[in-house]
């Protein structure tokens, strides 16, 4: 693979393994990875020989959410493009008529979560960690709210919206934002591999049917909601305290909108 692409794909044996291959950048959603992840998923549906999909990750963190490097501070405009982007990314793993598998050992922040929430199947290791972060930097999960929020209930979605704290893949099952948590890395491919055989059991068609069937109200949800939390995303990207925000977190320093912690 050339050393400047972002997504890396392998295919046999009736898989194909999308793996997330951005380690300078904690594999950030750039403009660039999203659209070779997008190209990667188009290629895996296209291909007859595919049955499953495994949506993964080089490096220690899955996904760390927007690459903030590239996050205008004072315009909404390319920020609504990036939405537009990356919201037509999660329809498409929701759509695509082959099961995705999300195999996960490490963190995962912000954005990356809603990438996570559109798999069917996600099976995380012990070295998995999960925040949203967002309203730390004067956001919010705009965008994978189309996604992540009907994974959850209402009070574990309030809670982690609004606190941005960190919890673990055991949380992450308990609330249904995974499928299952691993206790050994070492165990998180054998459990990938169990569902691989199972969809392989089962015909192309049904495969399709029914995963059009359990995610009708998933993918009614984005087309209904698209346009008002890509309107909030290029609002709040383009505040003043979103820009306040991000220079901190860029500076690793706190933000001066910050209430002291006694």
């Amino acid at each position: 693979m050339s050393e400047d692409r972002r997504v890396a794909v392998e295919t046999g044996n009736g898989v194909a393994t999308i793996a997330l291959d951005s380690p300078h950048n904690r594999n950030a959603l750039s403009d660039q990875l999203v659209r070779e992840l997008r190209e990667a998923l188009e290629g895996a549906a296209a291909d007859d020989a595919v049955r499953t999909i495994v949506l993964t990750h080089t490096g220690g963190t899955f996904c760390a959410g927007a690459d903030l490097t590239e996050a205008p501070a004072a315009s909404a405009d390319p920020v609504r493009a990036r939405g537009e982007q990356l919201t037509d990314l999660l329809e498409a793993i929701v759509l695509v008529g082959k099961p995705v598998i999300g195999r996960i050992d490490g963190h995962v922040r912000a954005g990356g979560l809603g990438l996570v929430a559109a798999c069917d199947l996600v099976i995380a290791g012990p070295r998995t960690t999960f925040a949203l972060t967002e309203a730390r930097l004067g956001l919010a999960a705009s965008v994978i709210s189309l996604t992540v929020l009907p994974r959850l209930s209402d009070r574990a979605a309030s809670e982690l919206f609004l606190t941005g704290d960190t919890f673990d893949a055991a949380r992450a099952e308990s609330i249904g934002l995974i499928t299952r948590a691993v206790d050994d890395s070492a165990d998180v491919d054998a459990v990938v591999d169990g569902f691989v055989r199972s969809f392989a059991a089962c015909s192309p068609q049904g495969l399709r049917e029914s995963k059009t069937l359990v995610n009708h109200a998933l993918a009614a949800g984005i087309t209904a909601d698209r346009d008002r939390v890509i309107d909030q995303s290029s609002r709040l990207f383009a505040s003043q305290e979103a820009a306040e925000g991000v220079r901190a977190f860029l500076e690793k320093r706190p933000p001066r909108w910050a209430a002291p912690v006694s």
